[in-house]
């Protein structure tokens, strides 16, 4: 692209030279008319350049970092008993997972290998908010949450709340989830397995499925995120 930008403008001057060595005239008005498209093609394809050579923030997802509505977290109680504080996220970076207590696999491997994460990075992990968002509130008490996650790294933030607030969380980061009925009237969940991880602005840099995702990526990417 920039090869045809700058002969854009070659091709005005070349025309430019063509007539008047060539004795032809040509008026005020088309010439500056003509300049200006070729300089607004060439400004046009200059642009479409910049935006085809941005590459992901952290090679692992987006293109772009992208803002979505973290107010929502605000209004879960953590397994604590108290209301996320909205200055528990700010300025640092934060990852956050959904998934229900009762999960039979998907969510106590995703919290395992973040709880290895946080032990590798040692007191860095300190500066990065790990949250696990229970989609399940009706069984996930804030007691349940709470003991639930003395089996995971204790800097892990469980969160759980009313059925609409958890609902208005998950559909503020994207996240699916629905109940699943079983034949001998219990029921399941049917949940996002992606992990998303913020950076320190408040931004989603990527998400990350924890079962597939090579450790070292991860690695990179929290590295990379307590850098900012």
């Amino acid at each position: 692209m920039v090869w045809i930008a700058r002969n854009a403008l070659k091709a005005h001057n070349y025309m430019r030279f063509n007539a008047i060595a060539g004795g032809q005239v040509m008026s005020v008005e088309i010439r500056s008319a003509l300049a200006a498209a070729i300089r607004r093609l060439a400004l046009c394809l200059t642009c479409l350049l910049s935006m085809s050579s941005v590459v992901d923030a952290f090679d692992l997802g987006h293109k772009r970092p992208r803002g979505m509505d973290l107010a929502k977290l605000s209004q879960l109680t953590t397994h604590e008993g108290r209301l996320l504080a909205p200055a528990a996220l700010k300025g640092r970076p934060f990852v956050v997972a959904f998934g229900f207590t009762q999960c039979p696999d998907v969510c106590p491997t995703t919290l395992l290998d973040l709880s290895n994460h946080l032990t590798a990075l040692g007191p860095q992990g300190d500066k990065l908010a790990v949250l696990f968002v229970t989609v399940d509130p009706e069984r996930d008490t804030v007691e349940h949450l709470k003991s639930y996650l003395t089996s995971f790294d204790p800097r892990i933030i469980g969160l759980t709340g009313h059925s609409a607030d958890v609902a208005a969380a998950a559909g503020a980061l994207d996240a699916f989830y629905e109940r699943v009925e079983k034949k001998d009237g219990s029921y399941s969940m049917d949940h996002t397995v992606k992990v998303h991880f913020f950076d320190r602005y408040g931004l989603l840099a990527t998400s990350i499925d924890m079962l597939k995702a090579p450790p070292e990526r991860v690695k990179d990417l929290m590295a990379r995120l307590l850098a900012q």
